[in-house]
Order: C-alpha cells, then structure tokens, then sequence
C-alpha cells in the first residue's frame, strides 16, 4: 500500500540511494508464454509483456489468458492478435505474396472481433512477412480496431532500407480508420540514415490530429527467422544485404555468418533458424528514442540458452545507462515515463504505470549508477546488474538476481476501450 503513516511490513527493504518505480513495460515482446523468455524479461525488471507482435500470436486468446488465470506465469502477459502469419494462416491465406480472398478476409474479421471480446489489446501487423496483404485486409481489421479502442501494432511493409512508403502507408491506416498505431521497432525500420525523415512523417501526422506512437530498442542489429520473405534472393539485392552481414544466432550454425550454402540450406531446411542482419546507425537509436511518444522495448523471443539476440537480456537496463547515466540524452523521469506511463496509457493499462492507490503492485527497485547491461552476441542471455527487486502484484518475484516467484505474473485482459484511459 501506498501511505505517508509510519507502518511496519512483514518484509522490509533498505532501498536508500535506488530508484524505486512502476514496473516496466515490454510493448513490444514474443513471450507469448515461454518461460526461459519471461525469466530474461523480469531480470530487465519487465514487469508486463505484451505479445502477439509482427503479425504472430495465439488465435484462441480466452484459452491464452484463462491458463495464465489460473496457472501463473513469471511476468504479467498482455495480447496483441496478429494478422499477417497467424490469422492468415487459420483461414487459408498460405501465399505471403497474395492478398486474402473476400471469404478469408470475412473469417479474419469474425476471429478479431472475437478476440477483442476476449482480452486482445489490440491488432497487429506484420505486413514484413505478408507484403501481399491486401489494402481491404488492413483497413478493415484496423476499422474494427478502431471500433474497438484498440491499437494496430504495425511492422512496417518495407521493401528497401530507405523506404518511406512504408511509413506513409501507417499513416495512411490512422488517417482512413481513425485506428491509433504503433510502429514496431523503429530503429530496426528507419535507422539506416532515414530517421530524420521517419520522424518528420511522425510528427507531421501528429500535429495533424493522428495518433502516431512507436516503439525502438536499443540495437540496431535486427532478428528474425531466415524463412522470412525478407530473405528472398531479390530482396537481399534490392537492400544490398550480404550474406556476411547475416550472423545465425539458433542451432547447429549458431554464431556463423552465412554462406551461400548454409543459406540455401536453412532456407530450404530449416526456415525458422533465427539470423541476425548487421545493419543501422547508432546514433539514430538515441534519435528515436528522444521523441516524446517512443517507448523502449525489446522484440525479445523464444531461444535456447545460449542462443538469440542480446536484446532478450539487456534492451532495459542498455537503455536506463545509454540514455540517462551515460549519454545525458534523457532525466530519469522521462526516462521511467517512457518505459512505464506512456506504454500503459497506450494500452489502455489503467491500473499499471503509476504508483499510486488503487493501481497494481508492480514495482522495480533498481541503482540508476550501477545499473548495466552484459549482453552480446555470443552471451545473449548474461544477465544484467542493477536491478535489485522486482515485484510483481504484490509478491517479491526477483531479489538481488534471486528468483523468488516464478508464478506471481497475471493475465492482462484489455476489456475497456484505450480512449478511455486517462492520463
């Protein structure tokens, strides 16, 4: 509880000289229930994960959050429904190369509905992995969206590097559905000598009345699955990628760069190995994530220990020491508002992002001076310092790196419209 009485607790924590604030907000994660993933989370103090991004998640959300309901889980979940891998695969939609039939696109409608009805926080699209999508398919999920109160989480349909097509296309979406969007990962879309321009697009739209927001992590080395559309021969010439600049990050080629041969067999053979594109200006990182409506995130996913991007285990803690201790770019205020207030608003999460009566007991006690992350390429998964308790609905889930509650993380169902929270 939160009171200016002198009371005594069962537990008490000496936490002079730290920071002591909400629990952070993964706007943009794939927990989606793994619990090597979730444990990587909480040690960033993620208190809240919201997954279901780039257009993949479960389609049954009553039976996603009813298990968590009842089961537990080490962060707290939240669902995005994605459209452009998961809902177009159920109604038959295979090709990414072409648009959804009129049938098809009426099933997608019927499984969004259902799943706002159910708790999704909202709609997302992977239009990366489906470029065939159709414009009737985004419009007329993203109207329902809308209808909703609910966001449309965009990966971004680049065809090259330096494409602001892709951008205006976002806006496109808010200005005829009146949806309010979030771009996924910018820095991983426009962080390749463009962010100037992407933010100009951004703020033009907002002083325009559109409500434009974007989430961006703290690398600019991008992750994802070699089976990919992106990873057409055609669309490696027409972005100039090579395939030295592509590092394998999960099985027996972990940490190789690729080959013509081992790409042609993962491509072939095993397509959802993950790789990672060395790509991005680093200086744009700190570019995005000074804009007023940016919020950290980590597009953290499922792997193996030992596997994966250092994202997973560092993007919060890399971003507290980037941004606030060493490169002065934001007050720590600002700082926490970004990771805590502005997600939960985004969202619609009305008892998150605060601390105050009334709201959810989710809490990081974290040291601004030492707090760091360990992670790399090779040890993705080294856990941060820094963080010295995270509490999760009341319950001590974390202390001083100690798992002490694996199973106090609750189901986030969005039941109200996101336009009626209040700041």
């Amino acid at each position: 509880m939160i009171t200016k009485d002198d009371i005594q607790g069962l537990q008490e924590f000496d936490v002079e000289g730290k920071m002591v604030c909400p629990g952070f907000i993964d706007i943009h994660g794939h927990v989606d229930w793994d619990d090597y993933c979730g444990e990587l989370s909480l040690r960033q103090g993620i208190t809240t994960t919201v997954g279901g991004n780039c257009g993949l998640s479960p389609l049954d959300m009553n039976s996603f959050f009813a298990a968590q309901e009842k089961q537990g889980f080490i962060v707290n979940q939240a669902e995005l429904i994605g459209h452009s891998i998961s809902l177009r695969e159920e109604v038959g939609a295979t090709d990414p190369l072409k648009p959804a039939t009129p049938e098809q696109l009426r099933q997608m409608e019927y499984l969004v509905e259902k799943a706002f009805e159910e708790g999704a926080c909202g709609l997302s699209l992977g239009l990366a992995y489906a470029p065939g999508s159709s414009n009737d398919e985004i419009m007329n999920l993203s109207k329902i969206a809308a209808r909703y109160g609910r966001i449309v989480a965009v990966d971004t349909r680049m065809i090259t590097g330096i494409d602001m097509y892709s951008l205006v296309e976002v806006i496109a979406i808010a200005r005829q559905t009146g949806a309010r969007i979030q771009v996924s990962h910018f820095v991983y879309q426009y962080g390749t000598g463009v962010m100037e321009e992407a933010l100009s697009v951004i703020n033009r739209a907002r002083f325009e009345g559109l409500d434009i927001r974007f989430d961006s992590g703290m690398y600019t080395q991008w992750a994802t699955h070699i089976g990919a559309v992106l990873f057409n021969e055609e669309y490696m010439e027409t972005n100039g990628w090579k395939l030295d600049d592509i590092l394998v990050i999960t099985g027996k080629y972990n940490g190789q760069r690729l080959t013509m041969d081992i790409y042609h067999e993962l491509r072939t053979h095993h397509p959802h190995t993950a790789v990672v594109v060395f790509t991005g200006i680093e200086e744009e990182i700190y570019m995005a994530l000074n804009h007023p409506y940016a919020m950290p995130s980590t597009d953290t996913g499922t792997y193996l220990p030992g596997e994966g991007h250092p994202q997973i285990a560092g993007s919060f803690p890399r971003y507290f020491k980037k941004m606030v201790t060493e490169r002065y770019e934001l007050n720590i205020m600002e700082a926490v508002r970004k990771a805590t207030l502005l997600p939960a608003e985004t969202l619609g999460f009305t008892s998150k992002g605060r601390l105050r009566k009334g709201m959810d007991a989710d809490i990081v006690v974290f040291d601004i001076k030492n707090i760091t992350d360990k992670a790399v390429f090779g040890q993705p998964n080294a856990h941060p310092e820094g963080i010295d308790y995270v509490f999760l609905n009341g319950k001590l889930a974390l202390a001083k790196g100690e798992l002490m509650d694996t199973k106090a993380g609750k189901a986030v169902r969005c039941n109200k419209p996101v336009y009626d929270y209040q700041i």
